[in-house]
């Protein structure tokens, strides 16, 4: 989205358009023949928001599943070689 603004409308609503260039929005506005640009340093993105979440699951050993799935792998892998 663009948007083109009049300094005076940039003055009274200087809030609301700085976090539509947040968004990702074209802000500009125009004194004394000039046009000015808004950009932030860095766009904010909702992933970058994100948080990641710590699953702990007393039950379930990752070392035990790794070693599971590459057996599972494994004797698959022979039963298909077997028949090569």
């Amino acid at each position: 989205m663009y948007m083109a603004v009049p300094i005076s409308k940039f003055r009274r609503e200087i809030f609301s358009l700085t976090e539509a260039a947040l968004q990702g929005n074209v802000v500009e506005f125009v004194h004394k023949g000039v046009k000015f640009r808004v950009t932030p340093e860095r766009i904010n993105d909702k992933l970058s928001k994100l948080t990641a979440l710590e699953v702990i699951n007393p039950e379930y050993d990752l070392n035990s599943a790794m070693g599971t799935l590459r057996q599972e792998m494994q004797d698959a892998w022979e039963h298909d070689w077997r028949e090569i």
